[in-house]
């Protein structure tokens, strides 16, 4: 019986983690965005045998040693491309998950996992560097999929009561993936002259056994009952993931969904950039996206070696403080799951911004003053593995979170599109011009990062409203405030009372 009776009337019974949704969820999860994490980190720890080997390979083909500025320039194409492909990857999204399905979509993603894999795998054989850069390219599309397609596929496939639970997931298997390169490129594994090809090669094995093992589960009802029109099929998966034979009423759920989203219409991107109604929300998911990249985590998972080295690690010992970062910030994200509905998105955004934003301040003097004082190495590590903390419990998982709650169903997958676009434009740009900041300014370098968190620290502070507990018509009250505009929020208005509540942090931005 999938309803109970109380005091006359029906009520739905809570959806329970299934062994078919739990693996879905794994499987997906390893699959995808294990891969996304994977490949954030995997070029780090062999990078000296891989520029070696650029170098190497130009000499052999050219009779002269490349130029520093020649292999800088390589070396930045070859860590810019991945969040290059990243971008291209989100655009490609929306047509794929509506004509391929959201399950269709992953499976059909493999193959930007496994080319490239094999290429990675064979460029020293080759004798070819060109081969990585456009591997990585590649694997790029791949990430920028996986990281949208993944969490819509979850949150199909999740009843209610589970949907903020395992929506984390993917978070969680990117910074397991982020960890799993660190671990497999210490020296005596593969990060080392033989075995880096290898494990750049290694992340078609998750590809593969997603390829293999996904297909038996199911696709997303949601997609198959509202985009399909196949409720027939629809049922059946929905029996298969709850677990009982009754889904009737989660059926009519969708039927509702269906004839809600014919009625408001779905906002192209230039729709949603021209409405006078979204403007802050829009500014709003553009500016913590930018500072979510722009901030300098991916400067210290691409160059974090090099990081420690300045700062006077030890080189054998490099290796084992980067495993202990990996660590840190696996923990952080699982701990984030259960900070963010006690204490709210603002405060942690807030919070987090403002750690990274001290963190740098603090590693730019113990860089600066590494060489007159013996202990400044190990405040350079504290302050990395701050930073981490930092990032993880806020600027790194919340702004999905936001971007969801800030749009109504209509405007929100365009919504994401722009959100991924400036995530991944930013991740690229952080991933070229660094070496270059590295080489020109120094320490000094990650000044520019503390002052990027410090605008988009005050941004929140003046604009961000708080969005715990609060429904997507009470935002939308908030925000219609702030755009000095008036929107229609369905049959009949909020509570006075819950309407003053949800406007006090309006009050604030409409007066600054």
């Amino acid at each position: 019986m999938a309803d109970i009776e109380e005091w006359g009337k029906p009520v739905e019974r809570r959806g329970r983690l299934t062994v078919v949704l739990a693996l879905a969820t794994l499987i997906s999860a390893f699959g995808s965005s294990f891969q996304y994490g994977y490949n954030v980190a995997v070029i780090n720890s062999p990078s000296p045998f891989m520029q070696q080997f650029y170098n190497t390979t130009y000499l052999e083909r050219y009779g002269s040693p490349m130029e520093d500025n020649f292999l800088t320039l390589l070396w930045s194409l070859s860590v810019s491309m991945y969040p290059l492909g990243g971008f291209f990857g989100s655009l490609m999204v929306a047509p794929l998950v509506n004509k391929l399905g959201r399950k269709g979509t992953l499976l059909f993603n493999n193959i930007f996992s496994m080319v490239p894999a094999v290429m990675m795998g064979v460029s020293e054989i080759a004798k070819t560097y060109e081969i990585i850069i456009v591997a990585r390219f590649i694997v790029g599309i791949c990430a920028g999929l996986s990281s949208n397609v993944v969490p819509m596929y979850l949150g199909e496939l999740s009843p209610k009561n589970l949907r903020g639970a395992l929506g984390i997931v993917p978070q969680l298997f990117i910074t397991i993936g982020i960890l799993s390169a660190q671990v497999l490129g210490i020296r005596n594994i593969l990060g080392n002259s033989t075995g880096w090809p290898l494990m750049l090669g290694l992340t078609g094995i998750p590809a593969l056994i997603e390829l293999l093992l996904l297909p038996v589960f199911p696709e997303s009802p949601r997609y198959m009952l509202i985009q399909r029109g196949d409720e027939k099929t629809a049922k059946k998966a929905l029996q298969r993931l709850r677990g009982w034979e009754d889904v009737d009423a989660e059926l009519s759920e969708m039927r509702l969904e269906d004839q809600s989203e014919k009625a408001e219409g779905h906002l192209s991107v230039l729709s949603l950039l021209s409405q006078r109604s979204l403007r802050w929300q829009l500014v709003s998911i553009i500016i913590m996206n930018m500072g979510q990249q722009l901030s300098g985590v991916n400067a210290i998972y691409y160059y974090a070696d090099n990081i420690y080295a300045t700062a006077g690690v030890n080189q054998n010992d490099i290796q084992y403080v980067t495993v202990g970062t990996g660590a840190v910030n696996v923990f952080m994200t699982i701990a984030a799951v259960f900070i963010v509905e006690a204490s709210g998105r603002r405060l942690l955004l807030l919070c987090g911004f403002g750690i990274c934003c001290g963190a740098c301040v603090l590693l730019t003097v113990a860089l600066t003053f590494q060489e007159s004082v013996t202990w400044m190495p190990y405040v350079s590590i504290t302050c990395v593995i701050i930073y981490v903390i930092g990032h993880a419990i806020g600027p790194s998982p919340i702004p999905y979170v936001v971007t969801t709650e800030m749009f109504r169903q209509s405007a929100r997958p365009a919504a994401f599109m722009v959100a991924g676009s400036v995530h991944w434009l930013s991740n690229f740009t952080v991933g070229l011009i660094f070496p270059f900041l590295e080489r020109g300014l120094g320490s000094y370098s990650f000044i520019i990062f503390s002052f990027i968190c410090l605008v988009t620290l005050v941004y929140i502070w003046l604009v961000v409203p708080e969005t715990k507990n609060k429904t997507f018509l009470e935002i939308s009250q908030m925000f219609a405030k702030m755009n000095k505009v008036e929107i229609k929020l369905g049959d009949g208005d909020l509570p006075l009372k819950e309407s003053k509540e949800s406007l006090e942090d309006a009050e604030r931005v409409t007066a600054f």
